[in-house]
């Protein structure tokens, strides 16, 4: 399909889309943890990263690393560019936007990770990140589409096509696309706003951005299984709850 959205085939596997990490590396490497040797993923199965991987948290460098191990063992894993990594980028002279303000933004508690200072310079950042780390970052997708499924950071402008939406819609958007039915006839999957818990308007959309670096939980959806798998912040522990469960819970 033309435009910022890559369709992909469905693979015969499961599928599980993982919201927002901002630097929580010790909770991301729990849930991914069980996801290999509770779930045993396979090389079947798919997963979808949602982006914002770094800032606010405590070990951004740490979750880079730890999603690169995880791409090496799994071909099928996509990874969608959030709005921080936008930030980043455009800081350090990439493509991007919006990095006047990333220091401010969160941005400093990623450099503090990689051992800089808090307000280093964007040319001193850039020499000292790791290449394959920048490599990954500028290697993230806008977002893609799974059969029923549409995968993207922020949302999509409700009265726009699939094929007008922009990078700024697709990494930025909130109100517009949280609060209005779309109809694009498909159900999007996107983080970007906090919520306590998943947050279900089917058929419509579910957001999995569920602010583990807020003191709350970081989130994997498990579309195949119609379930949540939740590690709370500062812990290790997985909790599993049924979407129907979450649906009654209003």
């Amino acid at each position: 399909m033309p435009g910022l959205l890559r369709s992909i085939v469905p693979t015969t596997g499961r599928l599980f889309a993982i919201g927002d990490i901002h630097g929580c590396c010790e909770e991301l490497c729990a849930l991914l943890k069980h996801l290999e040797t509770v779930e045993n993923l396979n090389a079947g199965d798919r997963v979808v990263f949602i982006g914002d991987y770094v800032d606010r948290g405590p070990d951004s460098r740490g979750v880079i690393e730890a999603l690169l191990a995880f791409k090496n063992k799994f071909a099928n894993t996509v990874f969608l560019r959030g709005n921080h990594e936008a930030m980043l980028l455009n800081f350090l002279g990439f493509e991007g936007e919006h990095g006047d303000f990333y220091l401010r933004n969160g941005g400093s508690d990623t450099l503090l990770s990689y051992g800089l200072l808090a307000d280093q310079d964007s040319v001193t950042v850039r020499k000292q990140m790791p290449v394959a780390h920048l490599d990954f970052i500028r290697s993230t997708e806008f977002g893609v589409i799974i059969g029923p499924g549409i995968f993207v950071h922020a949302g999509l402008h409700p009265l726009k096509t699939l094929e007008e939406q922009t990078p700024e819609d697709m990494l930025w958007i909130r109100e517009e696309f949280a609060q209005n039915i779309h109809k694009f006839e498909k159900t999007i999957v996107f983080g970007h706003t906090p919520y306590w818990q998943v947050f279900l308007n089917l058929p419509y959309k579910i957001g999995i951005d569920t602010g583990c670096v807020y003191d709350n939980v970081l989130s994997a959806l498990d579309i195949t299984g119609q379930r949540v798998l939740q590690v709370k912040r500062n812990g290790v522990e997985v909790k599993i709850t049924s979407l129907e469960a979450i649906a009654a819970e209003g």
